[in-house]
């Protein structure tokens, strides 16, 4: 096999708000953390132990925009994407090194829930038809025909 492989898929929860940076051509980037995690069962305690792991995500351009729009932090995402390594100068003249996943695919995982009801996302909330029992009572109401057409 000649080719290689640079993918990286996660899923996991954000860890603060979306940060924007606005670029002059239009142009935006979204930058968040992700945190992942492994739960296991030491066997010499029998203690559960949880390691996270924190992950730089960067969402560009409309991505990045409904991303701002749609996730807060703790929300449940699933990130798909490459790595990329960015080398940079830091105020004291050192160079740093950061490892950043660029999305190029995301999923909600998670619900919002706006209001008190948390029914913003149900499906029977959602639809403008009317539920089975109302619609049931509103045909014998107004028909009082056999035929059901």
């Amino acid at each position: 096999m000649s080719g290689t492989l640079n993918k990286v898929m996660l899923i996991g929860h954000l860890g603060d708000e979306i940060k924007m940076h606005y670029f002059e051509g239009g142009g935006c980037i979204g930058r968040f953390p992700l945190a992942t995690n492994e739960t296991y069962t030491n066997r010499q305690t029998n203690e559960r132990v949880t390691n996270t792991e924190w992950h730089n995500i960067v969402v560009r351009n409309k991505g990045a925009e409904i991303c701002e729009k749609y996730l807060s932090k703790g929300d449940k995402v699933y990130i798909e994407g490459r790595l990329k390594t960015r080398k940079w100068t830091d105020d004291k003249g050192n160079e740093r090194y950061s490892t950043e996943i660029q999305c190029n695919d995301f999923t909600f995982l998670s619900t919002k829930r706006d209001g008190v009801g948390n029914t913003q996302n149900d499906p029977v909330s959602q639809s403008p038809m009317a539920t089975p029992e109302e619609g049931q009572s509103k045909s014998i109401e107004g028909d009082n025909d056999d035929l059901p057409f």
